[in-house]
């Protein structure tokens, strides 16, 4: 499978927390990421730089952002290119204002986002794909310019809620274009969870056409049940970047029905299994999905961090 290392892209903090339909306490999510670092995890997405009114459960993106940014260990890497060092946090970008919140916060990494679907597109930001665009490539230098990675998000190119199967030529086309824009990585997204492999292969086959084998990423929702099948069929094609969020929280407010993403307990269980590291401690994973179960108050869809992990046993 080549290179041994995965990158494991926690997304929980800002794709999970903003599908719950309460608040959690800022104090609290402090408290999960902790957890979360603490397991080994380096790459996070702590929020997201949208109007509370919005995403009321992310209100307090500056005060969550300021309260963590300074402890000792979190990254400030080039914007060529991700932390090698330490622990590296993120935050969504929708636009001009949200950007300004982001670089007066000091995070080293923003990410931006945009769907394949013109529909789906329309029912998220109410723009077209060709308005969104214009917004990214006004958000992006200024970025660039301040010392701030981006990283980018093509959502719906396995399949849109309401037009069905979307073209994978249009999807990586986009892709592209933010590859082009400046953005170190793109995270190719399967936001209702219809993919398969052999589908999964088509496209990131397609991907590696346009942009180099370091910039592709995936974002898988499990709402089938086939993200990790997924996750295998794309391994072996080289991708060594997946998404997740711890305990399988999450989905999309405008994707209706769609489940969170892989669960990270999930992923990281069956990457150790096949032999490939990822710097994570299971064990203490699985507390962390647990102090995430807690803070929301309901059971979550991961199914590590209720059976454990496996250990034989030896005669």
């Amino acid at each position: 499978m080549g290179s041994e290392l995965v990158t494991v892209y926690e997304v929980g903090l800002r794709d999970g927390l903003q599908n719950e339909k309460g608040f959690i306490p800022t104090e609290q999510k402090r408290e999960l990421l902790d957890a979360l670092v603490g397991a080994g995890l380096c790459r996070l997405e702590l929020t997201s730089f949208v109007s509370p009114k919005w995403v009321p459960q992310l209100a307090d993106a500056e005060a969550f952002a300021r309260l963590v940014l300074p402890a000792a260990g979190y990254s400030v890497a080039s914007p060529s290119g991700p932390a090698t060092d330490g622990v590296s946090l993120s935050a969504l970008v929708p636009n001009g204002m949200g950007l300004e919140r982001a670089l007066a916060c000091g995070l080293p990494e923003i990410a931006v986002f945009l769907s394949a679907s013109e529909t789906h597109t329309q029912k998220n930001i109410n723009k077209s794909i060709d308005r969104a665009l214009g917004v990214i490539e006004e958000l992006i230098p200024p970025a660039l310019a301040a010392g701030v990675r981006v990283r980018g998000y093509v959502s719906t190119v396995w399949g849109c809620p309401y037009e069905g199967t979307v073209d994978p030529a249009r999807a990586i086309a986009v892709a592209a274009r933010l590859a082009e824009l400046g953005c170190y990585q793109i995270s190719l997204g399967d936001t209702i969870g219809v993919g398969n492999p052999r589908q999964t292969r088509e496209i990131v086959r397609r991907a590696l056409d346009v942009m180099p084998l370091e910039s592709i990423a995936l974002h898988l929702h499990d709402t089938r049940g086939t993200a990790l099948a997924n996750i295998l069929a794309a391994l072996d094609l080289g991708v060594r970047v997946f998404d997740s969020s711890i305990g399988g929280m999450g989905g999309c407010p405008y994707a209706p029905g769609a489940a969170g993403n892989v669960a990270t307990e999930d992923l990281v269980y069956m990457l150790a299994g096949i032999g490939l590291e990822t710097g994570i401690d299971l064990e203490k994973l699985i507390e962390a999905a647990n102090v995430a179960e807690r803070l929301v108050g309901h059971p979550l869809p991961g199914k590590v961090h209720r059976a454990g992990a496996f250990r034989p046993r030896v005669a």
